[in-house]
């Protein structure tokens, strides 16, 4: 049956070509609907936990989908006449923005005072370019003195300040609103740069975040994929030193990923950062199967064969094998599909369509067009194959101590894997030379921090917010909050009634807490809220019924294992003191840092039933129960070296590495299952002992090994070049 296929693609040819290109006409199409989506909620599956108590959450308060801007004068003063005149003009022009709905800064602060038996609520800054010497003291010494400006606004020492927008994004076209809004921002800043010369400007937030993972998503489509493939190119010359074999591979290589990345679009699939790099992977894998089928038929025409009749050789040798390389590695890029991130289940989808083509086209387009273009190979056995030859020799001569040679470092390196600790720092995804994490880490150290945790504070009735026995829970609860190390800031609808209670009472200091009285409390807010303008209400603090309030804590950039402990120490706090007010914490840090954990669980189990099936599938496939067996220590045994190796290094495994074991397991299988099917030919068609298959095998698929070896480490050293931590 090999047989007839092979001489059936030689027969037509012309065909089999004629019918691949128009099949690449019609799929690759698909490619011009790839859109990437810039929201990192797509990391979370829609069942997820804190995805679901995040979404609540916003929908109850106001959504902070923001975008935060630091200003840092160069003199080191915000509290002057020139900054503070600055920061009004940022603040008004931030309300033009696309899809904002409220700013907050240090000048539209909306501070109340009393004035006789009356509640003024104005502006903090007016008119900043007419203030005094004395005014102006007396704005810095307000706005130090206000908890909701201190370390969230404006830094105690007074050096830098920062712009809150804040944004209602419809979601009608979220691939255009994200980076309508980010251009917008970059457009207003390159304005105010050229006004204020001598003021820097630091942009992050959640907006700025999300344009991020899509920026990161075409950096490494435009660089790494034609990084990718001048590496394999350069080592198919280095290694095959023959024009048309390259050739050949570099046309699979690409049909290969344009009818994986056009079914991609065609399916509405959208990009992430980590599936965008599903071409890279591709680019690699594919390189494997053609690889294989020209080293044989090379080695054919070496040996005397027409090139036809090397094509036949070529595919009665590697078809059985290519078959299994590519079943085994789609199954491990399947088992992605356990992963409770659906971008990866993206990217092993993707790959396995990837892979899937790549094997069809092998065996079909490749003969195909190898029997159509010209081929000369010199005579006699190559340097390559005589150093596969030697190699034999070396390792049957020295089999026993191969095997404690190699064995003894590779239990080492397996007994170091408890080294590694489950810990990921969301932000860090990003490297240095991503503008978007430059101004976070600057930020961070200078003000405020990109992480948060929100947390809506059940009062469990109507109106329930002005009771007292709830306010003052409330307050201990802020108050418990600061004291932790982790804390930045502690946004709370308390420090509004302590300021209002004491306004109330002709501004004396020593009133400076919480209403006694609920009436009180009631009165005080209504005033309030009656008092502010329009987009600077208490929607973001208080939901609609008043009977509950949102607790907003800034957290310093923290690790996944320290948030967890700090929600760990949160939800002790309310056991210990306010039972009967508990809640969950809900944030993108929460999400982040849950995910992880979560991802390992259930890559365990996709890991489990990937190297079950692979199993199987080896075992029926040799049709042999010892060598199936015997074949899962050079499987298993190089993950579990490299995540060894990994604990000695770095010692932490996150959502990215989460997901490696399986992936990799696929790939690693394939030369296992091709030297063992060399061997296995050997053995039952020559009929000759193990010694000798062992030569056999080495002489037929040594050099097409050490080739994809050398292809899969060129390319995804490649991938670790990217930008985004989680590939590379």
């Amino acid at each position: 049956m090999t047989e007839t296929l092979a001489r059936f693609v030689i027969r037509w040819r012309y065909a089999v070509i004629a019918i691949t290109l128009a099949a690449l006409g019609l799929v690759a199409s698909g490619v011009s609907r790839l859109q990437f989506t810039n929201d990192y909620r797509v990391f979370f599956g829609s069942h997820n936990p804190q995805l679901a108590a995040f979404a609540n959450l916003q929908d109850t308060y106001v959504k902070n989908d923001n975008v935060l801007i630091m200003l840092e004068p160069g003199d080191g003063q915000v509290f002057t006449r020139r900054a503070l005149t600055a920061v009004a003009e940022l603040t008004e022009r931030a309300w033009q923005l696309p899809y904002s709905t409220r700013v907050d800064s240090i000048t539209d602060f909306q501070h109340s005072r009393a004035q006789g038996d009356e509640l003024i609520v104005q502006d903090l800054v007016s008119e900043p370019g007419t203030l005094s010497g004395a005014q102006l003291d007396a704005v810095r010494a307000i706005a130090l003195a206000e908890p909701a400006l201190r370390d969230r606004l404006v830094s105690p020492r007074a050096d830098v300040t920062a712009v809150n927008i804040v944004f209602e994004l419809p979601g009608e076209d979220p691939h255009a609103e994200v980076p309508g809004v980010v251009r917008a921002t970059r457009a207003l800043l390159k304005e105010m740069r050229a006004r204020h010369p001598d003021i820097a400007f630091y942009t992050t937030g959640v907006v700025f975040m999300n344009n991020a993972f899509a920026e990161a998503s075409r950096t490494d489509l435009r660089s790494l994929v034609p990084a990718a493939f001048a590496v394999i190119v350069i080592g198919l010359f280095a290694f095959l030193r023959q024009v048309t074999a390259i050739l050949a591979t570099v046309a699979v290589i690409v049909l290969s990923i344009l009818l994986a990345m056009g079914t991609t679009g065609w399916l509405g699939v959208m990009l992430t950062p980590p599936s965008a790099t599903a071409p890279t992977i591709i680019l690699t894998l594919a390189v494997a199967d053609s690889v294989h089928f020209l080293v044989t038929f090379l080695h054919a025409m070496r040996a005397g064969l027409t090139k036809h009749e090397a094509i036949v050789e070529s595919f009665r040798v590697n078809l059985h094998p290519i078959f299994l390389t590519s079943l085994t590695t789609a199954i491990g890029f399947l088992s992605l599909n356990f992963s409770d991130s659906p971008p990866f289940n993206d990217l092993g989808n993707i790959t396995t369509l990837g892979v899937g083509f790549a094997f069809v086209l092998s065996i079909l387009f490749l003969p195909a067009l190898l029997a159509v273009a010209p081929v000369r190979v010199h005579d006699g056995p190559g340097r390559a194959s005589r150093i596969m030859g030697a190699l034999a020799e070396f390792v049957i001569a020295r089999r026993r101590a191969l095997l404690w040679v190699l064995g003894v470092p590779a239990l080492a390196l397996i007994a170091l894997i408890p080294k590694n600790e489950l810990n990921d720092v969301f932000v860090n995804y990003f490297d240095h030379s991503v503008r978007f994490r430059r101004d976070t880490d600057h930020i961070t150290e200078r003000l405020t921090g990109l992480y948060f945790i929100d947390y809506s504070l059940p009062s469990g009735q109507p109106g329930g917010i002005n009771e007292p026995r709830y306010l003052y829970a409330l307050e201990a609860f802020a108050s418990w909050l600061r004291a932790q190390d982790e804390v930045v800031h502690v946004a709370v609808i308390t420090d509004t009634f302590k300021r209002l209670n004491r306004n109330m009472h002709g501004d004396e200091a020593r009133y400076y807490r919480l209403p006694e009285r609920r009436d009180l409390a009631a009165q005080y807010l209504l005033l309030y809220e009656m008092s502010l303008p329009y987009g600077l209400d208490l929607n973001d603090r208080i939901d609609i019924a008043k009977s509950a309030t949102r607790v907003s804590v800034s957290l310093k950039t923290l690790s996944t294992r320290q948030v967890l402990a700090f929600e760990g120490r949160v939800a002790r706090w309310f056991d210990e003191h306010a039972p009967a007010f508990k809640t969950q914490g809900a944030s993108p840090t929460i999400m982040f840092s849950h995910i992880g954990s979560r991802n390992i669980r259930s890559m365990l189990l996709g890991t489990t039933v990937a190297l079950i099936l692979i199993s199987l599938v080896l075992i029926l496939a040799l049709r042999s129960l010892k060598l199936g067996l015997i074949s899962l220590i050079p499987n298993l045994a190089p993950v579990g070296m490299a995540f060894g190796l990994w604990g000695l290094a770095v010692g932490e495994v996150g959502l990215a590495l989460s997901v490696v074991a399986s992936m990799t397991l696929g790939i690693v299988v394939d030369d296992t299952v091709h030297f063992l099917s060399k061997y296995l030919r050997a053995r039952r068609e020559q009929g000759i002992d193990a010694p000798n298959a062992v030569r056999y095998a080495f002489s037929t698929v040594g050099v097409a090994l050490w080739v994809t070896s050398a292809v899969l480490i060129g390319g995804f050293l490649v991938l670790s070049r990217s930008t985004f931590e989680l590939n590379a």
